[in-house]
């Protein structure tokens, strides 16, 4: 079962990229970011690429660039993750091959988003929109479109989101912060996992 959670782990370090990796996937999370204000961060996507790219799809978050995109491609990234919607960003990604998810807050950045072709938005952050501003914006939007919350959705709230279009979400410490060891990870992915597989099971009950 692939179920719809980004791990973003910010702050990751490279050594501690695989071990971390190893125990999310385990977990049964199969997509992990790695933001690029993080250390070093295109040497832990690489390792990460490297080790789990047959089995999850690993990729960068907080890219702003362009020349941002072509690096995370270099080192083995299949996915863009942003803070905002920058065409530019998101043809660059698309044309390298990549999912874009860039973030979005209103009717107008979304649209211009998938204008210029977005595989998904991420919805940031989602606290200051909440589930019902969410349907209120799935209402209009194509219906095939997926949207993930980021920032304000998590195992106490993920059935509420769902039932509002949520198609997936993005967590980031609730699952990984630095200085966790790779156990305390699994502990908290599991935890995640387990949430959000009921909250699912609940919406289509």
């Amino acid at each position: 079962m692939r179920r719809n959670i980004i791990a973003i782990l910010r702050g990751i370090r490279p050594q501690e990229a695989e071990e971390i990796g190893a125990a999310l996937i385990e977990a049964g999370i199969e997509t992990i970011e790695v933001p690029l204000n993080s250390p070093d961060p295109f040497d832990s996507i690489g390792r990460m690429a490297a080790a789990f790219g047959d089995r999850a799809t690993i990729g960068a978050g907080t890219v702003l660039t362009g020349d941002e995109v072509a690096r995370v491609r270099a080192a083995g990234g299949r996915i863009v993750v942003s803070p905002n919607a920058d065409p530019q960003v998101i043809r660059a990604t698309v044309a390298a091959g990549m999912e874009s998810w860039p973030g979005v807050m209103t009717p107008t950045e979304a649209f211009a988003a998938l204008q210029a072709g977005a595989t998904g938005l991420k919805l940031f952050p989602a606290s200051q929109i909440g589930p019902t501003g969410l349907t209120a914006m799935k209402a209009v939007l194509p219906p095939d479109v997926p949207v993930y919350a980021v920032g304000g959705a998590g195992a106490g709230n993920f059935g509420e989101w769902i039932k509002a279009g949520a198609a997936g979400f993005g967590i980031g410490t609730a699952l990984y912060a630095p200085g966790l060891t790779a156990g305390e990870v699994a502990d908290r992915a599991r935890a995640i996992v387990a949430a959000y597989d009921e909250a699912r099971e609940g919406a289509a009950a």
